[in-house]
């Protein structure tokens, strides 16, 4: 057997030396370091790769320089927020519902309303109600769902109906008729709509882009109120 393991391990080496190889040095392959762009440590200098420290906007063009509005002049660009949202929700009613010549008045109208009400009073509305209620645990989102549906939608469609009343010119009585009729049909329209999406918004929208959010969904529901409210 020792005589076996002799023969086989001499066999070996001559088996080594015949294709040149010192089997008394071992050659380890030398691992080469990646330099530049792939080296781990360059991930900061190197163009391939983002700063950690630097905050950037992202995809949407604007939208960092949105953030720092938001931050330094809230109350304006958010009614500036929704002069857009509801100067473009009139516009695409006009052009995909109504139909006829395009009504400026009425463009004009919604959009300044948009700016000097809906983003106004929603900067102050949900800054208090978010104050008020704090979390996102499933009854404090359905409290505050409730709160804007059942006591902040009458209140709004009220004030909206008002507004247009008194930009064309008509008396409170008309008005008041015009509330009279239109307010529970606009209302239902409403809870028909926002409670799902005010639900996405309390549960993961911050505080400060609830209005954004508020306003890209309701550029489709503004249509619907353009139609409701000057009918």
């Amino acid at each position: 057997m020792k005589l076996t393991s002799l023969v086989l391990i001499a066999s070996s080496f001559l088996a080594v030396s015949a294709f040149g190889v010192d089997p008394s040095v071992a050659k380890v392959p030398k691992v080469t370091q990646p330099t530049g762009a792939f080296r781990k440590d360059s991930s900061v200098s190197s163009p391939l790769f983002r700063d950690p420290t630097v905050v950037r906007g992202g995809a949407v063009p604007g939208w960092a320089a949105y953030n720092d509005a938001l931050d330094s002049k809230p109350l304006f660009t958010k009614a500036m927020t929704s002069l857009v949202g509801w100067g473009l929700g009139d516009v695409l009613a006009q052009i995909f519902i109504s139909g006829g010549p395009f009504d400026w008045k009425r463009f004009v109208t919604l959009s300044v309303f948009g700016f000097i009400y809906h983003g106004p009073s929603g900067h102050y509305f949900y800054n208090w109600l978010d104050g008020k209620i704090k979390g996102t645990r499933a009854q404090d989102v359905a409290l505050k769902v409730g709160i804007d549906q059942i006591l902040w939608c009458p209140i709004f469609m009220t004030v909206f109906f008002t507004y247009l009343g008194l930009c064309n010119g008509d008396s409170f009585n008309t008005i008041g008729n015009k509330i009279k009729n239109d307010l529970l049909s606009a209302c239902q329209g409403s809870w028909k709509v926002w409670p799902i999406v005010h639900a996405v918004n309390f549960k993961f929208i911050s505080s400060k882009h609830r209005l954004v959010f508020i306003n890209a969904v309701q550029v489709a529901f503004n249509m619907f109120l353009s139609l409701i409210g000057t009918k």
